[in-house]
């Protein structure tokens, strides 16, 4: 059976909404304090993905999907004239974890204490740490997200790690 240009067009979305969805909400939750506004923020995306080709993204997918959630949010925000703290959905238990109960608190208090100093490094810090190592991205498709040097996402990432690593006495 042959398929349509439109059905191979919805495939492609889909396929990507498949991967890119969850990390997408988890970043747009952070920015925007609210799980219904960056519910909105994702669906915009991916509405703004569809009038999009898929030829154009090829191999620069991530850095878009990332710059186009981080544009919508802020102008979420900018809408409703005010900044929230980026929030960190705390108390969520990774994956491998056992579930004995002594692990499963150590391994909590940890991400707990984590996110917290986190939550205190400067707003671009948490940004970089959370586009690198929650988002996957690299430096470049940060510094492409962001608008700034690649050099400049590694200088952030540099203190901001060496702030979390001397905040938890390491």
């Amino acid at each position: 059976m042959c398929e349509t240009s439109g059905e191979r067009r919805s495939g492609w979305v889909r396929s990507v909404m498949d991967e890119h969805e969850g990390p997408l909400v988890r970043y747009a939750h952070r920015l925007t304090g609210d799980g219904d506004r960056a519910r909105d923020v994702v669906q915009d995306v991916f509405l703004s993905l569809c009038r999009e080709g898929s030829a154009e993204l090829n191999g620069k997918m991530p850095a878009w999907l990332y710059t186009v959630c981080r544009n919508k949010a802020l102008d979420v925000l900018r809408k409703e004239k005010r900044m929230t703290v980026l929030t960190e959905s705390a108390n969520r238990l990774p994956a491998g974890v056992s579930s004995d109960p002594a692990r499963v608190a150590e391994v909590l208090d940890g991400a707990s204490r984590v996110s917290s100093l986190l939550e205190g490094l400067p707003l671009n810090q948490q940004e970089v740490v959370r586009l690198r190592f929650e988002g996957g991205l690299s430096y470049k498709e940060i510094a492409s997200v962001m608008s700034l040097s690649v050099s400049n996402v590694g200088y952030l990432i540099h203190v901001a790690i060496k702030a979390l690593r001397d905040g938890l006495g390491e």
